[in-house]
């Protein structure tokens, strides 16, 4: 076993004459650094949000599963005094929207659909409602729906969101 004492030491040695304690601080700095920033990298996640079973659609502007609300996160203001598409007296519109493409399956098309803030009064607290079919990450701040679009109003107060059919998407 004497050699094997002989090896390692000759080893160690040889890489302490080699390095110092700052070049290993160094090296430990750069690792913990790297582990610490690689959670900021995007990663795309559009396998697993298009392998999601699809949600049972309703007719009702009510409830989350309305087919203009594919991508919608807010409370609902069809459940706070306005309608799917307006929003409730003493609030005003954000001027600033995300958008989203939601399948009708009444008749099968697809639907260009802008998202709406309606700004004004605290937040209603009805009918919750977050989908987040073909969601982009915050990059694509137009296609996101995790930021306040009261930013653009005078008074920022979120109160509910609205679904405003923009179009038909043409295949």
């Amino acid at each position: 076993m004497q050699w094997l004492d002989r090896f390692f030491e000759g080893r160690t040695r040889s890489l302490a004459q080699r390095t110092s304690r700052r070049s290993l601080l160094a090296g430990l700095g750069q690792i913990v650094t790297g582990a610490a920033l690689l959670p900021l990298l995007p990663i795309d996640r559009s396998q697993r949000a298009e392998a999601a079973p699809p949600k049972a659609e309703t007719d009702d502007p009510t409830a989350c599963e309305y087919w203009k609300y594919c991508a919608i996160d807010g409370f609902l203001c069809s459940c706070c005094g306005g309608s799917s598409s307006s929003c409730p007296p003493g609030t005003q519109m954000s001027p600033i929207t995300w958008i989203g493409t939601c399948h009708n399956p009444a008749d099968g098309r697809d639907y260009i659909v802008s998202y709406n803030d309606c700004c004004g009064k605290t937040s209603c607290g009805n009918c919750n409602c977050n989908r987040n079919e073909r969601e982009k990450p915050m990059y694509r701040l137009s296609l996101n729906n995790d930021v306040n679009w009261c930013m653009a109003n005078t008074n920022v107060n979120y109160h509910c969101s609205t679904s405003v059919v923009l179009g038909v998407s043409e295949k």
